[in-house]
């Protein structure tokens, strides 16, 4: 048998990083179709058994890159928020940081709402996805505590928000709208959401 040669043995100072940074690469680049361990291991110079250590499967893969893209949007909204702001302001800043993480990272957004529901899903990813939209509930929370927007439940008033926003970035992701349409026409999209539609 021929002796596999020293840069494709498995040896790699963060090797679960390389992998994750690989996968997203080929997620953006050919699509959660293309990616398998095998390839991802080829790709970085390991032995093919390596990446077993951290992923026992694709669908273990596939989890933790949607985790690492939740964690990623949850840092992203929690340093655009600012408590002490009113919440047309505060609602249009984080529109506008998730619609951007959406223009970089649509398949990876893609991806992260598929691995919403799937009921294998580790805990850890159902944590990381309560914590994101918590985080949007949290600002419905405080302006109907300011006396900002109507009463309800917070959680159903975020959806509306939520679906709003997500919506915009769905027609960026299928070529209804440029990134720089969906930007530029955000502000005139939060007002009419939370000052509604009828003549005043």
């Amino acid at each position: 048998m021929v002796p596999m040669p020293a840069s494709r043995r498995y040896h790699h100072g963060d090797l679960r990083a390389a992998l994750l940074k690989s996968a997203e690469r080929t997620l953006r680049d050919k699509g959660a179709a293309a990616l398998s361990l095998r390839e991802l291991a080829r790709d970085i110079g390991v032995s093919h058994a390596a990446p077993g250590r951290h992923f026992k499967d694709k669908q273990a893969l596939l989890d933790a890159l949607a985790l690492a893209g939740y964690e990623r949007l949850l840092r992203d909204l929690t340093t655009a928020d600012s408590t002490d702001r009113p919440v047309d302001e505060r609602v249009r800043t984080l529109a506008r940081a998730y619609l951007g993480f959406a223009i970089d990272n649509p398949a990876l957004l893609e991806l992260m709402f598929a691995r919403k529901h799937e009921p294998d899903s580790s805990d850890r990813l159902a944590a990381a996805v309560e914590e994101s939209f918590g985080s949007l509930t949290r600002i419905i929370t405080d302006a109907q505590a300011r006396g900002e927007i109507v009463e309800g439940d917070p959680e159903r008033i975020m959806m509306v928000v939520a679906s709003s926003v997500h919506g915009i970035a769905a027609f960026v992701a299928g070529c209804a709208l440029t990134p720089e349409e969906a930007l530029a026409g955000l502000d005139e999209q939060v007002h009419h959401l939370l000052y509604g539609l009828r003549p005043r």
